[in-house]
C-alpha cells in the first residue's frame, strides 16, 4: 500500500489483488484509455486513486450489463453519474436475484421428489435443465436485460398469490376460448367480444401496459409458437386468430 498525501494511492498489483482482477486487465484498461491511472510514482509505477477505483467499479458494472468495452467507451465519455450506474447495477441484480429465487424453488421442488422417487431423479434433472436454459435463452432472444428487469420487479410486485390466481384464470379462459372456436362462435359477436376482453385483461398483468413489453411478448409468441403451445400449453394460432379478430372488433 502507498500513501500519497492524505489519500490513499494503489499501485497495479495492489488495486488488481484488492479488485480480483489480473495486472494485465488493468494494463489494458490504462493501453485503450479506459481506466487511466491518476499518478505515476517517481519511478514511473502506476498509482490508481479512490476516484480510479470508482471509474474501475463504473467499468465492471457496465460490464456485468452486458455491454461492449467500446460501448463502455462510449457511455463513459458522456460522464455517467454514480448512482445511474449504481441503479442499473441494482435492477440487474434484482433480476438475477428474482431469477434465482424461482430456480431455487423449481430445485427445492425437484429434491422433494428426488427423496421419494430417486430412480426418476435423473429424468427429471435433465428436464430441468433443458426447461431452464431453453426459457433463458428464448427470454433474452426477445426481451432486452431492461425488460427482463421490468419482468422480475412485476412479479415481486404482483406477489406468488396473485399470480397463482392469473394461471388459474387463464386455466379457465382458454377452454372458453377453445369451445368458442369448436363451436363456430362468430368472432364479432358480444359474447366472443367479452371473452377477448378477458383475454387482454390477463395480458396485462403480464406487460403493465408497457408498449415495449408488450411488443416483445408477441415477437415472442410469433417467432416460438409451436414450442409456446406444445411445451407450456400456451395459446395456439387458432385461439390467437380468434380472440385478435374478436379483441378488433370490440373498437
Amino acid at each position: 500500500m502507498d500513501q500519497h498525501g492524505t489519500e490513499r494511492v494503489w499501485k497495479v498489483g495492489e488495486l488488481a489483488a484488492e479488485a480480483g482482477l489480473t495486472v494485465r486487465t488493468l494494463h489494458h484498461y490504462d493501453r485503450i484509455g479506459l481506466v487511466h491511472p491518476a499518478e505515476r510514482s517517481s519511478t514511473g509505477h502506476r498509482l490508481y486513486t479512490a476516484g480510479d477505483v470508482e471509474r474501475l467499479y463504473q467499468v465492471l458494472a457496465l460490464r456485468h450489463l452486458g455491454l461492449g468495452l467500446d460501448q463502455i467507451m462510449d457511455l463513459l465519455a458522456g460522464t455517467v453519474a454514480m448512482p445511474k450506474v449504481l441503479s442499473a447495477h441494482r435492477d440487474f441484480l434484482a433480476a438475477q436475484l428474482a431469477a434465482t429465487q424461482e430456480l431455487h424453488a423449481l430445485v427445492a421442488a425437484l429434491a422433494a421428489t428426488a427423496e421419494n422417487s430417486p430412480d426418476a431423479s435423473a429424468e427429471r434433472f435433465l428436464e430441468l435443465i433443458r426447461r431452464t436454459v431453453m426459457v433463458d435463452d428464448t427470454f433474452k432472444q426477445y426481451f432486452t436485460e431492461g425488460q427482463l428487469t421490468q419482468l422480475a420487479q412485476r412479479r415481486e410486485e404482483l406477489g406468488e398469490q396473485r399470480i397463482r390466481q392469473v394461471e388459474a384464470a387463464w386455466g379457465e379462459l382458454i377452454p372458453k376460448v377453445d369451445a368458442a372456436i369448436a363451436a363456430g362462435m362468430d368472432p364479432t359477436t358480444p359474447e366472443a367480444q367479452q371473452l377477448a376482453a378477458q383475454w387482454m385483461e390477463l395480458l396485462e398483468g403480464f406487460h403493465g401496459g408497457d408498449a415495449g413489453l408488450r411488443d416483445s411478448m408477441y415477437r415472442m409468441q410469433a417467432g416460438e409458437a409451436d414450442r409456446i403451445e406444445s411445451e407450456f400449453c400456451g395459446p395456439s394460432p387458432a385461439q390467437i386468430e380468434f380472440i385478435s379478430t374478436a379483441n378488433a372488433a370490440r373498437g
